[in-house]
């Protein structure tokens, strides 16, 4: 059942046992004798009165075929859990509508129910399980759900790695502008080299030029060899 996709697997056990035992209930009821048509149908028209233009044995095929149509879509992995619980939450909602409307079958000023009414106040475990197959999350709405936070954690590692590229991990800050730090003083060290060669440089030809006069040459000078 939980091969097609539709069916989570949670839900396969509530489907599988109330489908069949609706599916079972259906199918008794469906060549029910008059006694048991007569019982039923006094019950349901004293909470639905439009049922008093239906006959009993009618009402009780009809009653049948819903059961069954019910319990079918139930044990259907077609079907979708939600329509299926939703199916299951109108009929298992008529059942106690006639136990909280039919004398007897509940205690006086309780909603618990006295020895006549235990087989019918247990279809409000019908109506529970109809409710959480209906509030099931859709499956898309999974997968959406689960996409956005792989999106959300890809940000935040993504953010993580880009903080980490810019320095600002704490680790690796420090050795950062260690490393400025020497650069800037290398450059410093370079440019100040280039600065003392070039004022020698300009000493001497100064020192030679009072030494011999401007018109002296250079190349001629025994300093220059």
């Amino acid at each position: 059942m939980s091969g097609c996709g539709k069916v989570k697997a949670w839900q396969v056990p509530l489907r599988l046992v109330t489908g069949a035992f609706i599916l079972h209930s259906g199918m008794e009821k469906w060549d029910g004798p008059d006694e048991q048509a007569q019982g039923v149908h006094g019950m349901a028209r004293q909470t639905f009165p439009f049922l008093e233009d239906i006959d009993a044995p009618k009402f009780l095929k009809l009653l049948a075929a819903g059961e069954i149509a019910i319990g079918a879509a139930l044990l259907t992995p077609m079907v979708p859990s939600r329509l299926a619980g939703a199916a299951l939450t109108g009929f298992a909602g008529s059942l106690m509508a006639v136990y909280a409307q039919t004398p007897g079958l509940r205690k006086e000023g309780s909603v618990w129910p006295t020895p006549d009414g235990i087989g019918v106040s247990k279809d409000s475990w019908l109506l529970a399980i109809g409710l959480a197959l209906t509030l099931s999350p859709h499956q898309k709405h999974l997968k959406h759900v689960k996409h956005a936070g792989h999106l959300k954690h890809h940000g935040g590692h993504h953010k993580h790695h880009c903080r980490h590229e810019q320095g600002g991990h704490p680790g690796h800050h420090g050795h950062l502008k260690q490393a400025k730090q020497v650069a800037k003083e290398a450059k410093e060290a370079k440019r100040l080299a280039k600065d003392v060669k070039g004022l020698s440089q300009d000493g001497h030809s100064h020192h030679h030029a009072h030494r011999h006069g401007p018109g002296h040459a250079r190349k001629g000078c025994p300093a220059h060899h």
